[in-house]
């Protein structure tokens, strides 16, 4: 499986490297929205897990027009913050994400989702 992970935090990163990779997949990576609907056009993943608080465009906005895009549109999308506002799980999930994990992520928690 491809993985787009949009992430600007290094030790996010390679944390959810190190899971998605031992379980045998490829992890993409974009630090902001407008590099990940690039990479997402380009290679098309079949899962993408996005931060919501990314430089520039927000990980809401992005998923929105990602999943405006026909190419794109099916593709699953799982949240990924460190907010735990009353309403943020809703919020994603207006948005378009077809999930929601908020931050710090476990390993169990993360395999389960991406499986």
């Amino acid at each position: 499986m491809l993985i787009l992970y949009v992430e600007d935090n290094f030790e996010n990163k390679l944390f959810v490297r190190r899971v998605v990779e031992s379980m045998g997949h490829e992890m993409l990576e974009a630090e902001t929205g407008l590099d990940s609907l690039v990479i997402a056009a380009e290679r098309v993943p079949d899962l993408i897990l996005m931060d919501v608080n990314i430089p520039g465009m927000d990980g809401l906005e992005t998923t929105a027009k990602m999943k405006q895009n026909p190419r794109l549109a099916h593709i699953p999308v799982i949240a990924l913050t460190a907010n735990a506002m009353k309403g943020d799980r809703e919020r994603c999930l207006e948005a378009g994400c077809d999930g929601y994990m908020q931050k710090p992520v476990g390993v169990s928690d993360l395999r389960r989702e991406i499986s």
